[in-house]
């Protein structure tokens, strides 16, 4: 059996414009930002601002036609996914799959703050859910990542 979920690693919402939004994330509500990055593999450019345990992120699309692109352009900014820590990505992916839930991505790969995993909203209630490895578990030396400290 597999541990639950240790903490929200980020709630994730999609933006025309980061630095538009940093007015009401940083700005007026109060959250600092840690990091702003381009993930070119992705095509998005993002930005990660601290609440307690947790982060915000914000996702702004660098190419008209990526899913998130899609996204803005059918839904407009708001929400987009959940990113839940795990302990070990890999067996929670192969437990998932087995209980039969759809997984967008079947081994963990690169994601900006440590290996990362998509579970298909069909399986989720609707909902884009993310897991991400918890820092130093085996998916990160698998994908030859170092901590990020």
């Amino acid at each position: 059996m597999s541990l639950p979920p240790g903490r929200i690693h980020h709630i994730a919402v999609v933006v025309r414009s980061i630095e538009t939004s940093l007015g009401l994330y940083r700005d007026l509500l109060g959250l600092p930002l840690e990091t702003i990055m381009d993930i070119p593999s992705d095509r998005v450019r993002i930005a990660f601002l601290g609440v307690g345990e947790s982060k915000v992120e914000l996702v702004e699309p660098t190419d008209d036609t990526t899913g998130v692109a899609r996204f803005l352009a059918s839904r407009g900014e708001g929400f987009h996914h959940l990113c839940l820590e795990v302990e070990n990505l890999a067996e929670e992916l192969t437990r998932l799959a087995i209980s039969g839930v759809e997984l967008i991505d079947s081994a963990p790969r690169r994601g900006a703050e440590g290996p990362v995993a998509f579970l298909h909203p069909r399986s989720c209630g609707g909902v884009l859910v993310e897991l991400i490895e918890a820092l130093g578990g085996p998916s990160w030396r698998g994908l030859g990542m170092g901590d990020p400290a």
